[in-house]
């Protein structure tokens, strides 16, 4: 009897060694994928100091995390903008990278989290990263030539913007899982019952729990004007998962549906160089597209579901992956 006792407490304590095990692997797996939605503030190095760039149309001063190249010459400039919840203060893979460069790297705020009016779109935002790649010009040693913007969700959609309202020749625009229509999105986050439907209805100043729709249309990236003259020599390029709507926030439907109409302001008879209707369907049903072959790791890591490109202008990838920017080195295709 004690025997079948002690054996069977061994069994019971080798179950809780495996689960522990287990638990510790999964754990750490999940520590090492970066969560876009994380809000939580960084631990910036030494190398990296806190700056206040004030606004040209409020005067306000809007923060900043700046890490300055230590070369002698001229340097690029990479512009790095926050979620949707975020801001300036939260952690950011991408400085890493930028360090290891030795180029410059602000990571501005721009009126902080999505939640009111003065953020999201508005004047004061475009305004607020226009004043941080202008302090930039005028306080480091900027290779003009090479400016670049990258941001993630509420970055990305911060990206698309400056694309199209910045007065700044930017070079290239990295968007990665963007929101560009705010009416579109207002709706889908209603449906999947998350916290951005009500960050709508806040930042257009709506009523009764509805958003002013009107507001949410000028803030919408899909619905501006596409500035072709200032935009002749820039490229932008729009990123997102394939899994994004079903495990994220944002449906890849954004990023397609951006694509095309920037291609279609560029050249209204553009159709090769356009995404099917037929391939926006199977993408967003089947999350594969009959009309693609699948490239293996061809992107940061990850396979390339889909891509299109439009006379090395305006690119779209759909990656394996969901609401993220894989964690690899972005540099190695800015440069």
């Amino acid at each position: 009897m004690m025997k079948k006792t002690y054996t069977t407490f061994l069994n019971i304590r080798l179950l809780l060694i495996c689960f522990a095990l287990k638990t510790s692997i999964l754990c750490l797996n999940a520590q090492s994928k970066v969560d876009w939605d994380d809000r939580s503030a960084g631990n910036w190095p030494a190398e990296t100091r806190q700056i206040g760039i004030k606004s040209t149309k409020d005067h306000s001063i809007q923060k900043s995390y700046l890490y300055e190249s230590k070369a002698k010459g001229k340097r690029p400039l990479i512009i790095s903008l926050h979620t949707w919840g975020g801001s300036y203060a939260q952690k950011d893979p991408l400085l890493k990278y930028c360090m290891q460069a030795d180029v410059h790297y602000l990571h501005p705020d721009f009126r902080g989290p999505n939640k009111r009016p003065e953020a999201a779109g508005s004047d004061l935002v475009i305004q607020d990263i226009d004043d941080a790649i202008q302090w930039a010009l005028d306080s480091l040693r900027v290779d003009e030539q090479h400016i670049h913007l990258v941001g993630v969700s509420g970055g990305g959609f911060a990206c698309g913007l400056m694309y199209m309202r910045s007065k700044h020749p930017i070079k290239s625009f990295h968007a990665f899982v963007g929101i560009y229509n705010l009416e579109d999105w207002y709706y889908e986050s209603l449906a999947r019952k998350n916290s951005y439907a009500k960050d709508i209805v806040r930042i257009t100043s709506g009523e009764n729990e509805m958003p002013d729709f009107e507001e949410a249309k000028k803030r919408s990236v899909i619905l501006m004007p596409t500035p072709i003259k200032e935009r002749k020599d820039a490229t932008l390029h729009l990123y997102a998962g394939i899994n994004d709507g079903y495990s994220g926030s944002v449906p890849i439907s954004h990023s397609l549906e951006l694509y095309n109409k920037v291609v279609n302001d560029f050249e209204k008879d553009a159709s090769e160089q356009l995404i099917p209707l037929e391939d926006c369907y199977t993408l967003l049903k089947r999350r594969i597209s009959p009309n693609f072959q699948v490239e293996p790791k061809a992107f940061m890591g990850r396979d390339i579901i889909y891509r299109k490109e439009y006379k090395n202008k305006v690119e779209i990838i759909i990656f394996d992956g969901g609401h993220e920017m894989p964690e690899e080195n972005l540099l190695e295709r800015i440069f």
